[in-house]
């Protein structure tokens, strides 16, 4: 088995990373979709120039993207691709080889990711439409988190919602597995083993509580909608809110859901930009209170994870805000000190691994880490493990 392509379609980004055997050896990132959308290069010497969207939107820079990885690398000789696919409903729980089966089913999931799943989706066909007998695999961000109790997935709905699905599946699932995978290099083998936290915050956010390296609570929810505040997502609400704009307001159930999804959250507190960079940059009073709601939304979702554990071995930051707004992070710790945590100032403003004291003399109070998140890379082990498991090409 020779080449596999990965393609992460998130709700500002597109990444991609091609790999060879273990090696990955292409990776780059379409960012600000919607604004101004600029190809990137992390490793790999390609030309980006024929890169050219004719459209600033998700459709028009997957297609613009196909045309480039078709022109600098080909994909007709690929073993497979690999797509990140948000929401695996209750009966995907492992990267799976599409079929039309396969496909109409995560189909009818795209209303509880509608920022993710229908833009994954889209790439999946536009790649059938090019190439019919690539071999096109779905990883599942919901599918790490299918190891929490059952009283963590359920909601307190009738019993009948919840045995038709309703319930909590979390998200973000790719990205914790890559850190799973490495927390004790990072943090040492028994606080690995132990009760640790990890903050996933991007444009989308999330937390996951986890105990020997498995998922057992998390703050998103049914929807990627839920827990903690977002880009443009406004994280854990009081369902009254959506009942009032609906009966009082006179809001429809789509100008709600364009509220919720891509007015909230960072933008809509601060009315300035989804960006945290932005909002850091700025000198504005209202993404300096964006920013401060962010931060004490962020140690209110620590903490109930840190009570669900009964304690704290060791707390991870990852994500496009989690490893490089130092700032953010210093804040957060400064307010979780209680936790007996030390932070290492110099070592947070060199986005160090370690960020606590503790880590260069006897330990003292929990492990805190900046690793760096690998979807693509936990996407490609998977995609190849799949592909040695199931056989068969896409049907047509």
């Amino acid at each position: 088995m020779s080449r596999v392509l990965v393609l992460n379609a998130g709700s500002a980004t597109l990444k991609f990373g091609l790999y060879e055997q273990d090696a990955c050896r292409l990776r780059g990132l379409v960012d600000r979709i919607g604004d101004a959308p600029a190809l990137r290069l992390h490793s790999g010497e390609v030309d980006t120039a024929g890169f050219a969207p004719a459209e600033v939107g998700h459709a028009g820079v997957a297609e613009a993207l196909l045309d480039w990885l078709d022109d600098c690398i080909g994909l007709d000789d690929l073993a497979g691709v690999g797509h990140r696919v948000v929401h695996g409903g209750t009966e995907l729980a492992e990267p799976v080889r599409l079929d039309a089966d396969r496909l109409t089913y995560l189909t009818g999931l795209e209303p509880l990711a509608p920022l993710h799943q229908p833009h994954a989706l889209a790439i999946v066909r536009d790649l059938l439409a090019r190439h019919p007998e690539l071999p096109q695999v779905a990883c599942f961000d919901t599918a790490f988190h299918r190891t929490q109790p059952r009283l963590r997935q359920l909601f307190a709905l009738p019993r009948r919602l919840a045995d038709e699905g309703v319930l909590r599946y979390g998200f973000h699932g790719l990205s914790y597995a890559h850190v799973a995978r490495r927390l004790a290099e990072v943090v040492g083998p028994a606080s690995a083993q132990g009760r640790v936290v990890v903050a996933h915050l991007g444009q989308g956010c999330s937390l996951c509580a986890l105990e020997a390296g498995r998922s057992v609570a998390t703050s998103m929810g049914f929807t990627a909608l839920d827990g903690m505040m977002m880009g443009s997502r406004c994280g854990r609400l009081d369902p009254g809110v959506v009942l009032y704009l609906l009966r009082e307001r006179g809001m429809s159930v789509d100008e709600v859901e364009r509220l919720l999804y891509h007015d909230s959250g960072l933008l809509g507190v601060s009315g300035l930009s989804a960006d945290m960079r932005d909002l850091l940059g700025s000198h504005d009073a209202h993404a300096a209170e964006a920013v401060a709601l962010f931060i004490d939304r962020l140690i209110g979702e620590i903490g109930t994870l840190v009570a669900l554990l009964g304690g704290l071995d060791a707390l991870v930051f990852t994500g496009g805000i989690g490893e490089h707004a130092a700032e953010i992070r210093q804040r957060t710790l400064h307010r979780l000190g209680w936790l007996g945590i030390t932070l290492d100032a110099p070592a947070n403003a060199r986005h160090d691994l370690r960020i606590d004291r503790g880590h260069s003399s006897v330990p003292r109070g929990p492990a805190v880490a900046v690793i760096p998140t690998d979807e693509e890379g936990e996407m490609a082990l998977g995609t190849r493990a799949c592909l040695a498991r199931e056989g068969a090409s896409f049907p047509r």
